[in-house]
């Protein structure tokens, strides 16, 4: 009651008042006014580019951590490989670090004048430093480093999943297969991939619903940077809820457009995970 019922229903009644560092007292219900500002008003020129850019980051970072993530794991599982254990361990340290001390510190490898710029320059592979992650970046190299650098952080805890699914597969489907010819690739498309797809694909909604609410990766590794000088209060990489926190702890504090953004956060998770899991084997089997 106190801890998230009440929160929630304050949220909710601040999107339909005038609630912002102008009126952070004598505040008055205006109702639909604010989703108005938000979806068709000042506000709808970074509103609508932002919800483009939160919708393809968390596919690609859904997708990316998950294609990669089963790739190792196989790859690990494999005959002839030695000392898994070992290798599973290198990955695991990845997703055992806090996550916040992995990302500041490849904000500092990525730096202008961090390692990696350095190491390049070293190798003669660049001429002069890029701007990776900063206010002169391109936004999409940015946003290219950023979806880089979540596989980094997400594919050891997709590997773990996918080993263990790939540990207890039917091994006599496999080995029927392969003395009916089939090759390593169509064993994986027709045998491996579905398997882990139908155990998985819970845990992947999941996910992509984690990451459109992503904070920690573009809050700690760009800031939203490059800013965007179309954009209110929000920068190119950044998401829906790290726009919700500019707008709230930001020179304007807008709280009514915070507001009006956490419910349009919220309608829109709520709609992609029913409709994604209505379509699931594991539901329609369940």
């Amino acid at each position: 009651m106190f801890f998230t019922i009440l929160p929630t229903v304050f949220m909710i009644s601040m999107a339909f008042t005038n609630y912002d560092r102008e009126h952070p007292i004598a505040f008055s219900w205006t109702g639909f006014q604010a989703f108005g500002s938000v979806l068709n008003g000042d506000l709808a020129g970074t509103f609508f580019p932002v919800l483009g850019w939160t919708l393809i980051w968390a596919v690609l970072a859904t997708v990316t951590t998950f294609f990669f993530g089963v790739l190792l794991a196989l790859l690990i599982e494999s005959k002839g490989i030695k000392h898994k254990g070992f290798w599973r361990t290198i990955f695991v340290i990845v997703w055992a670090v806090p996550q916040f001390v992995s990302l500041l510190m490849m904000a500092q490898f990525l730096d202008y004048q961090g390692a990696l710029n350095n190491i390049l320059m070293n190798l003669h592979l660049i001429s002069s430093p890029i701007h990776f992650i900063d206010n002169q970046a391109s936004p999409i190299i940015a946003r290219i480093t950023v979806i880089i650098v979540n596989m980094w952080v997400g594919i050891p805890v997709s590997m773990l999943i996918s080993t263990a699914i790939i540990q207890n597969l039917p091994q006599d489907q496999i080995e029927a297969a392969k003395i009916d010819g089939a090759n390593v690739v169509q064993i994986f498309r027709y045998i491996t991939f579905p398997q882990i797809l139908f155990v998985m694909a819970p845990s992947l909604i999941q996910q992509f619903i984690g990451n459109i609410n992503n904070f920690n990766v573009i809050f700690l590794l760009t800031g939203g940077a490059p800013m965007n000088s179309k954009y209110n209060g929000a920068g190119s990489t950044d998401l829906l809820v790290t726009w919700l926190y500019n707008l709230t702890f930001g020179q304007e504090q807008r709280y009514n457009a915070s507001a009006v953004l956490g419910i349009l956060i919220f309608i829109l998770s709520a709609t992609v995970s029913l409709i994604a899991y209505r379509h699931t084997n594991a539901y329609k089997e369940g």
